[in-house]
């Protein structure tokens, strides 16, 4: 029986240059084409997007909407809005009219006469409780979901150890929740050619220490390069020449949401640093008190 190929999930085949597998978001590197309508999640991507991008959708959702409606009075005429201000003209007062019904504060300056008219206000008004609260669900969605911000130092190094070498790279917190029993996967992938094809290989490295208790400070994860290392005699450009990209997942405990979270990185070859080490990032102070210097996790110095 052939035995099977380790394949983590990021295939082992495939064709042309390809620029990394994780991207330094924590993203996978794959675009997504020939989706059906029916399979976008709305929800999901505004879970998911940044904030700006987030704050932006809410805002041109609030401008479309209103001057949809705002559209609607002003097509039956602006006779049939009763205390229009003179001084605004027709759609300003249209497009106000709407703001004030959609968020249902409803001053009273400005009112609709005829069957037509109140119809579409009350269509509004119900529309608007409807967009509220979805607005609102997803605010919520976005704040309450737990979420961990790992940092990961710029750069991987091959630094001394022991008496060898390894490799090695830093993470820490950046928040102030309580991450505990954290673990951490790494694999190293390679690309090389087979039978003219492009093909993969992915080896989980062994770890000096494969999980942590408690994440108050900073972990440096480290692999030892020893005979039995895949990077054992591998140099800079053995690495250039396979594309190789260090592949890492984080994952534990956050005690804050008591929810497991993860976290996704890559180094490629070229951002790795040979001989050199992390400096400390963390120190006591008069206090007593230990400090960590959150932006100090990728400093390093060159050691011979």
């Amino acid at each position: 029986m052939k035995q099977e190929s380790f394949d983590p999930g990021l295939t082992t085949q495939f064709s042309g240059a390809l620029r990394r597998a994780i991207n330094h978001d924590g993203s996978f590197n794959v675009l997504r084409k020939g989706l059906r309508l029916r399979d976008v999640n709305p929800y999901l991507k505004l879970i998911d997007t940044t904030w700006p991008r987030f704050l932006l959708f809410v805002f041109l959702a609030f401008l479309a909407l209103n001057v949809a409606f705002a559209g609607l009075y002003l097509a039956l005429g602006l006779e049939h809005l009763r205390g229009a201000e003179p001084e605004m003209s027709a759609f300003e007062n249209a497009f106000f009219f709407s703001v004030h019904t959609l968020t249902t504060v409803g001053y009273g300056n400005i009112y609709p006469t005829g069957g037509w008219a109140n119809t579409v206000s009350a269509v509004e008004a119900a529309t608007g409780l409807m967009v509220f609260a979805l607005f609102t669900g997803l605010l919520y969605g976005r704040f309450s979901r737990p979420s961990a911000r790992i940092l990961f130092s710029d750069q991987a190094l091959i630094a001394p150890y022991q008496d060898g070498t390894s490799l090695q790279f830093r993470i820490t917190n950046a928040r102030s929740n309580v991450l505990m029993n954290l673990e951490a996967r790494v694999l190293l992938m390679t690309v090389d050619t087979n039978d003219g094809q492009l093909k993969r290989q992915f080896i989980d490295l062994p770890l000096e220490r494969r999980g942590v208790y408690f994440f108050p400070l900073t972990w440096t994860i480290v692999h030892p390069i020893d005979s039995a290392s895949p990077l054992y005699g591998k140099t800079a450009e053995d690495l250039s020449r396979l594309a190789a990209e260090i592949l890492i997942l984080i994952q534990g405990f956050d005690d804050t949401f008591s929810q497991m979270v993860h976290a996704q990185y890559s180094y490629r070859h070229d951002e790795i640093v040979w001989g050199a080490k992390f400096e400390p990032a963390f120190s006591v102070d008069s206090k007593g008190e230990l400090v960590l210097e959150i932006d100090r996790v990728s400093k390093l110095r060159k050691v011979s």
